[in-house]
């Protein structure tokens, strides 16, 4: 298959299917090679056509909470303000831009989510 930029879901389809295919092979064989820029050629199109937008910045903290098993008084730590710990998941304080950096550096969550209105 020669590979192309992907221009319809026709193509789309066709793409992801070949690349199913493929996906296994050695990276250094032919269909390798054309694994890897399927690969990018379909990141493409789902970039530009299934955009996901980033989490609302309490959703993205409350996740990695979940996900790192932290409680409110170690995420109190992070934050540098245990006792708004509260006010801040109950969406009823916003965070300040000292939050946002603590929060981006220590739970690696995106600046992209947390610098969003909410």
């Amino acid at each position: 298959m020669e590979v192309e930029i992907i221009k319809n879901k026709k193509q789309y389809e066709k793409a992801l299917q070949r690349f199913e295919e493929i996906f296994l092979a050695k990276s250094n064989t032919k269909e390798g090679k054309e694994a890897q820029l399927l690969a990018l050629v379909i990141e493409n199109y789902e970039n530009t056509h299934y955009k996901i937008d980033a989490p609302d910045p309490i959703e993205a903290i409350k996740y990695k909470m979940a996900q790192m098993n932290l409680s409110k008084k170690e995420l109190g730590e992070i934050l540098g303000y245990s006792s708004r710990v509260s006010e801040i998941l109950s969406r009823k304080r916003k965070l300040t831009l000292e939050m946002v950096r603590n929060l981006h550096e220590k739970l690696n969550i995106p600046l992209e989510s947390l610098i969003q209105a909410y």
